[in-house]
């Protein structure tokens, strides 16, 4: 259900800074664009060191909670320790295990796109630190969130953290978002992969979208934004409930 060994770059990552050692992941976008994250310390910093709009959303938070791309659980262990019931999710195995290790009671090993009703019924999905950009495609994403109409309480809200990708005067960006919208796409959509030592995911598709563009998506899955914050250096956050 998971990444293999060889192809779980971000797990090895995580697995590293926890014992102390440490190193950077290399994004590689399939139109040979290179960059260095910022390192692996964000994926574990504490309430008082995240950025404002994820403490200003954690208000917004209530029920049971479903962590989505939980990574090495800053989030959950957070909510964990304010009373809420946290199921994390991440395709990861080994920044599953350092979930784990690091107190995440419930962290499984599981796709976005093999998410269910199995799982149970949330009131509360977190799709913190750019992970709505994990939806994909637009027609992905469309589907994902009908799915999560499904796997929702009637009171159900969605926190998704995006960054607008046209927040940038990169040149090699705008480029991208160009050649995108020639193909009929729209220009956020992008394709990665990740590099640490040996290493490599397979390459991954990433949505990124401005809020216009994430309130058409929203049409027709039952969902809608009725808060928003930020944009904090190009990423905002909605708050979707159901309709």
């Amino acid at each position: 259900m998971g990444l293999t060994s060889e192809q779980d770059a971000f797990g090895h990552l995580m697995e590293d800074y926890l014992k102390g050692e440490g190193g950077y992941e290399i994004i590689e976008r399939n139109d040979g664009f290179f960059s260095t994250s910022s390192g692996p310390q964000l994926y574990f910093t504490p309430y008082e060191e995240w950025w404002p709009i994820e403490q200003q959303a954690m208000p917004f938070v209530r029920g049971r909670v479903l962590d989505i791309g939980c990574g090495a659980g800053r989030h959950s262990l957070y909510l964990q320790e304010q009373g809420f019931e946290v199921t994390g999710v991440d395709n990861s195995p080994l920044a599953v295990s350092v979930s784990r290790a690091r107190g995440v009671k419930d962290a499984r090993v599981l796709p976005i796109t093999q998410l269910s009703l199995r799982l149970g019924s949330f009131d509360t999905l977190l799709m913190l630190g750019n992970n709505f950009a994990l939806t994909g495609t637009p027609r992905r994403a469309r589907w994902l969130l009908r799915r999560f109409h499904h796997m929702t309480t009637p009171g159900g809200r969605i926190l998704a953290e995006t960054r607008d990708p046209y927040q940038t005067d990169i040149p090699e960006h705008l480029q991208y978002h160009e050649a995108n919208r020639q193909k009929g796409r729209l220009g956020g959509q992008a394709r990665f992969r990740v590099r640490y030592k040996k290493f490599v995911t397979p390459w991954i598709d990433f949505l990124m979208v401005s809020l216009a563009e994430l309130q058409d998506l929203l049409e027709g899955t039952g969902w809608h934004i009725s808060y928003t914050l930020g944009p904090e250096l190009g990423i905002y956050l909605a708050v979707m409930e159901k309709q």
